[in-house]
């Protein structure tokens, strides 16, 4: 279930600026450095928030206006935008996240409360609520400042974003045909099950740590397993 759109909005907000800062902060050379992401510096980490950015002003256009607008109107398209975008120099790319930033801030303000109900598509081709679409730019925002490798890790995420970002992860791993059968129980938080009936393991640790490990950002370093080791996870995005 997706959070009240009064927290995704707080939530957004807070990350923008966290995001805004934690770029800002990066050298030219800490840029062109890699990310957490493999095949990806900080500036693809930088250069795929801007343009997600404006790919999420476009759902919101289609929920104004009732005209469809989808984020990427190509196939490919949302690669070979990051592909163009991180080849700005560095201060453009600044530059360019801000000013996209604040396009979606804009687009975000001046939504009627009416068109959050009005129906849109998300990239992966879900039918969704306009209110969804800040859950999208939240989970980008928060996750990816993890990816910048930076100071920033999930411990340093909102606790109760924790929870709601290690729900909306297990939901979608427990699509995943190929995800092994496993109980996780993050401390002082809740738990869910993913993958086939009657858990064959038990993960259990904190919600931080259980949300690095599905993301596939961490190996998972503070999590207990009622098996030998922790089980292999497919990818989650």
């Amino acid at each position: 279930m997706v959070p009240p759109l009064e927290r995704l909005l707080s939530w957004q907000d807070e990350g923008t600026d966290r995001i805004e800062k934690a770029v800002g902060a990066l050298t030219d050379a800490e840029l062109a450095q890699p990310s957490v992401l493999p095949g990806w510096s900080r500036a693809h980490v930088v250069a795929h928030l801007a343009r997600n950015a404006d790919a999420l002003v476009n759902l919101l256009a289609w929920a104004r206006t009732g005209i469809e607008s989808p984020m990427y109107p190509e196939p490919g398209q949302r690669e070979s935008d990051i592909e163009t975008t991180v080849l700005l120099p560095p201060a453009e790319l600044r530059t360019d996240l801000l000013a996209a930033n604040a396009r979606l801030a804009r687009a975000t303000a001046e939504l009627p409360a009416g068109a959050w109900q009005a129906r849109v598509r998300s990239a992966q081709g879900r039918d969704i609520p306009a209110g969804d679409v800040p859950w999208l730019r939240v989970r980008e925002l928060w996750i990816h400042l993890v990816d910048l490798g930076g100071r920033w890790t999930f411990d340093d995420l909102p606790a109760d974003l924790v929870v709601a970002l290690l729900a909306d992860v297990a939901s979608t791993m427990d699509r995943k045909p190929t995800t092994p059968a496993v109980a996780l129980v993050a401390t002082g938080a809740g738990d869910w099950t993913i993958g086939p009936a009657a858990p064959a393991v038990t993960v259990t640790g904190p919600p931080a740590d259980l949300l690095g490990w599905l993301t596939g950002r961490t190996a998972g370093t503070g999590l207990t397993s009622s098996a030998d080791e922790l089980p292999t996870l497919a990818r989650w995005l």
